[in-house]
């Protein structure tokens, strides 16, 4: 009806449109400019502007989902006037609407056919809440810079912001270990992809049209065959960025409820480096003003000398006291001139040494600790830092010293138009040029770093184990981002290259690299704009030696180390400079079966070697502290899902290790052998598979009652009666089974009187049990024949006191529909019976 809230009606009245002018003006007369130049608004919350370089709607700036009460620009593409409106918040005003939009009564009107940065469409309600894509588009880049690593080829970024509502709408969960599921949301995201052509199709937008018929035929190619790879691909991209978003709330947290001491000191680290890199650039810029200075005076000392010569030879000639003076003046200027190289020549030299100070200070400190937290976050730690910050460091550094080599040069040409007996600058000027070009040299070769290791696109949380056949990914990058070398610098990859090992280790293996080997550094290629190279699709193939092959080697397979090395060349006029850099070790498996003893192996490395070219790590390998094998540990559950192990969970797996007697002390040293080699405990099979075992049982079939914190997990069987002893009857914990290589869950309850306490615990599940019916399902129909054969379900309480449908409720199955009857002739209702499989036991 008109008028009502929320409807729209056309401009047709000359009165509407002076009114609705006058209404605009008022609104951007209220407009004020932010300090960082963005237009805002008053009243606007800060923080919820959509960040710099962020897709924009088609026909407005604003979005809607950001709750936006004005828009930022009020005139579309198309000519007309738009606005965005929160009907809640502001009058109604009269809007044009769009081709084939319909008004919803109570909702927002957008005039564009597709909010691609939020998800929301024309004329739909607005979303209850803000979708996690648009929750990541307003984190600042470093985070960014984590974001734009999770998407590649495979499953492209720009679907991800088109599909961002329905995406996550998805479970994506269910789908990735289920085909059926996973096929039907294949197609569902191809119809969404259609529809999405369409609206793109309505604006004539061809560029769009054909980006997204792209996509659709590159997802066709890759997961047609395969939809549960597509569902894996989401899954984990979706999980890594709450991960991301979680990261930054607590760094937000941690501004907000005040920074800890060490990352205080750390941070009065990065200002100081900061101020000594600035002081390095001014001191340049004040060298290049001295030289212009010196060349005026130069030029006019020359002009002036040749004047007197001249006025010397003249005929009729000057008066002996004026020669004398003229010739006192020259005397004068000579000294200021000479004073003025020496000072120039001290100040280059001064430079050179703060930018050698600074240059140590970000190569064998900054760097040194950034690789580190690259080696820590490929085992499953936290997030290394972006490499933004550190670029910004290394160019500044590099620019300065190119400037200081155009001035050596300044410097030589006035030392060719005039020199003389202890010219400063004849005597520094080889020394100097020799020293700015080591370390400019020396800044090049430390900027060529591996941004990404090695890891295959399937197992994206296990990098430095590839496969052979399967293709791998690595990318490299040059922390100097100079304009003259976007295209100069091809990349080269090589494996195991000067690597001794392959003659003095016996049996040691050797592989071809199959694929693409050279790629050309550039700008383009990267998200952010540096000078990197990445390589896609990069394959491992073993040499087959002639004869028969032996496996009496020192090393097994998944202890044998290699390495990936890059290698490149940057020529300058006067300079050539050879760029090397080599990957992590790796670990090459021949079947998905050597993974887990793969991965183990790269644990163990990367917790205790720094040196990438240590490949015979593991003739001898180090024993390992206790006290960071079970940091290392704890970090391969939190890497994975959104908890990590306490301190109980740890106690246990520490006794497990060093022995009951140790109590799991910080001291204790795990040899290597005893971690992954050794069966323990009389079972058969070592400590580090039995872990993985409970990894993917979590990962497949526990991962929200781990979230939740429903699973004490690791506990031993006296720690859980001690805790069970003072329960109420009915009370039951979960724990995991220690004689189950595969992985394995039970849980004990404990009943009877505090005279009479008894307790039990239930034949454990294993991924087959899980896989027929969920663990919250079995819990909740459990049952024990009681007296006179009657089943009764003993589980009341989680531990401590949680009442069992408290705690699993949410997670279980919802009743199904009756089944049709199958005789349709027969008697109304007749059909199959409804049948449900649960846990018994006889206590």
């Amino acid at each position: 009806m008109p008028g009502a809230a929320g409807a729209a009606a056309p401009l047709d009245c000359p009165c509407l449109w002076l009114d609705f002018a006058l209404r605009c003006l008022f609104l951007l007369w209220q407009r004020e400019p932010s300090p960082s130049g963005v237009h805002s608004w008053q009243g606007y919350p800060s923080g919820h502007h959509p960040p710099p370089g962020r897709q924009r709607c088609s026909s407005v700036t604003g979005c809607i989902c950001s709750q936006l009460l004005l828009p930022e620009r009020l005139l579309a593409p198309s000519g007309q006037l738009h606005l965005l409106l929160r009907v809640s918040r502001l009058p109604t005003l009269p809007a044009r609407e769009p081709p084939g939009a319909v008004p919803v009564p109570g909702s927002v009107l957008s005039p564009c056919s597709c909010c691609s940065c939020c998800g929301h469409v024309a004329g739909q309600p607005l979303p209850n809440r803000m979708t996690q894509w648009h929750q990541l588009q307003q984190l600042d880049s470093k985070f960014l810079e984590q974001v734009h690593q999770l998407y590649d080829d495979s499953f492209p970024m720009e679907i991800r912001q088109y599909l961002a509502q329905w995406l996550e709408n998805q479970d994506w969960e269910h789908a990735a270990n289920n085909v059926s599921f996973a096929t039907v949301l294949f197609h569902d995201l191809l119809s969404q992809l259609d529809d999405q052509f369409s609206r793109f199709l309505i604006e004539n937008n061809f560029l769009l049209q054909h980006n997204i018929r792209k996509s659709k035929r590159n997802l066709q190619d890759n997961f047609q065959e395969d939809p549960i790879h597509m569902a894996m691909i989401i899954q984990h991209c979706l999980k890594e960025e709450r991960k991301i978003l979680n990261s930054a709330q607590l760094s937000n947290e941690m501004e907000v409820g005040g920074i800890q001491n060490t990352v205080t000191g750390m941070l009065d680290k990065q200002k100081e480096l900061d101020t000594k890199v600035k002081a390095v650039k001014a001191s340049v810029l004040d060298v290049e003003q001295d030289i212009k200075t010196l060349e005026d005076m130069q030029d006019e000392y020359d002009f002036k000398y040749k004047t007197w010569q001249n006025r010397e030879h003249e005929s009729n000639g000057v008066s002996q006291e004026e020669y004398k003076k003229e010739q006192l003046n020259l005397q004068k200027m000579f000294l200021l001139l000479d004073r003025k190289r020496k000072e120039v020549v001290n100040k280059i030299v001064q430079l050179l040494h703060n930018t050698e100070h600074t240059q140590t200070a970000l190569i064998e400190e900054e760097l040194v600790e950034w690789k580190h937290r690259q080696q820590t976050a490929c085992i499953g730690g936290p997030p290394n830092a972006c490499l933004d910050q550190l670029q910004n460091w290394f160019t500044t550094v590099a620019e300065s010293l190119q400037q200081v080599r155009q001035q050596l040069k300044k410097l030589e040409e006035l030392e060719q138009k005039f020199t003389y007996d202890s010219d400063p600058i004849t005597k520094n000027e080889k020394v100097l040029q020799e020293r700015t070009d080591s370390l400019f040299k020396q800044l090049i070769q430390s900027s060529f770093v591996v941004e990404r290791q090695p890891c295959m696109p399937t197992h994206p949380q296990r990098p430095l184990v590839l496969k052979t056949g399967v293709q791998f990914t690595v990318k490299l990058r040059l922390l100097v981002k100079l304009p003259e070398l976007n295209y100069n610098l091809k990349v080269k990859v090589l494996f195991d290259k000067d690597v001794t090992e392959k003659n003095s280790v016996k049996g040691f293996r050797k592989f071809n690299i199959l694929g693409t080997n050279t790629k050309v550094m550039n700008m383009e290629e990267s998200t952010n704009g540096s000078l990197a190279a990445e390589f896609r699709h990069l394959q491992l193939k073993e040499q087959k030696n002639a004869g028969t092959r032996t496996n009496e080697g020192p090393l097994i397979v998944t202890e044998e180390l290699h390495s990936l090395s890059f290698e490149t060349q940057l020529c300058q006029p006067g300079l050539v400079v050879e760029l090397e850099t080599t990957s992590l070790p790796i670990v090459v498996i021949s079947n998905v079966s050597q993974l887990p003893s793969g991965w183990a192996s790269i644990l163990w490395f990367n917790m205790l070697s720094t040196d990438p070219k240590n490949l015979s790590f593991f003739l001898s390998p180090p024993c390992a502290k206790w006290s960071k094998l079970s940091e290392v540990l704890s970090w391969q559950f939190s890497s994975v899902t959104k908890r990590g192990l306490n301190a109980d969970q740890l106690s246990m797996l520490g006794e497990k290790l060093l022995g009951q007697t140790s109590g799991g002390s910080h001291d204790g040293l795990i040899p290597w052998t005893r971690f992954c080699k050794e069966n323990i405990n009389d079972k058969n099979f070592p400590f580090w598979l039995w872990i993985e075992g409970i990894l993917e049982l979590i990962k497949k079939h526990l991962l929200c009652l781990w979230n939740d914190g429903c699973i004490v997990g690791f506990i031993s069987k006296e720690r859980e009666r001690a805790l069970l002893k003072d329960q109420n009857p009915g009370t039951f914990l979960l724990r995991f089974s220690e004689s189950s290589r595969e992985g394995a869950i039970t849980f004990t309850w404990v009943e009877g009187s505090q005279n009479e306490l008894q307790f039990h615990s239930v034949e454990p599940y294993t991924k087959k049990e899980l896989s027929a019916v969920t663990f919250p399902d079995i819990i909740r129909n459990y049952k024990v024949m009681a007296a006179e054969n009657i089943p009764e379900n003993p589980l009341r309480f989680l531990y401590p006191d949680i009442p069992k449908d408290n705690a699993f409720g949410k997670y279980y199955s919802r009743p199904k529909e009756a089944p049709e009857p199958m005789d349709l002739d027969g008697p109304k209702g007749n059909g199959y019976i409804k049948t449900e499989l649960i846990s018994v036991s006889e206590v």
